[in-house]
């Protein structure tokens, strides 16, 4: 891997892709980490990230760019366990969204008919919720 952009003191996502900051881990390899977003649109609600910080897909060559599809595939058919249909996103910068600005995918398994991309007020993860959304993802 060569060096991507210095990550900042507090990005949060470079803290739990070095497993000192906690979060529930659906997937982890050598250059990406797969977890449950605590804030979820939907129940399993996944962030897809590299280990290597960089806030933008154009931050990182094409070797990271294709690790980080490999695993992003690996959690979509994962998602299919929960159900047939989701959304894949990614926001990049704060115009656009972006909150993080570390690189993540949001993958969103869908429901029902509701539009994800609407606000809407989105409630915290329990630990509950999260151990079962954890089971049913993580084995291979």
């Amino acid at each position: 891997m060569a060096p991507g952009p210095a990550a900042p003191e507090n990005c949060v996502f470079c803290e739990i892709a070095a497993g000192r900051a906690p979060a529930y881990k659906v997937y982890e390899d050598d250059q990406t980490v797969a977890f449950l977003d605590l804030f979820p649109i939907t129940r399993g609600h996944l962030l897809v990230i590299p280990r290597r910080h960089g806030a933008r897909l154009t931050d990182f060559g094409p070797e990271d760019q294709a690790a980080l599809v490999r695993t992003l595939e690996k959690m979509c058919r994962r998602a299919e366990r929960l159900t047939s249909d989701y959304n894949v996103g990614m926001n990049a910068g704060a115009r656009a969204g972006q909150i993080v600005f570390h690189l993540h995918f949001h993958l969103i398994p869908r429901y029902d008919a509701g539009n994800p991309f609407q606000p809407s007020r989105r409630t915290r993860l329990t630990d509950e919720q999260a151990e079962a959304v954890v089971a049913e993802l993580s084995a291979a």
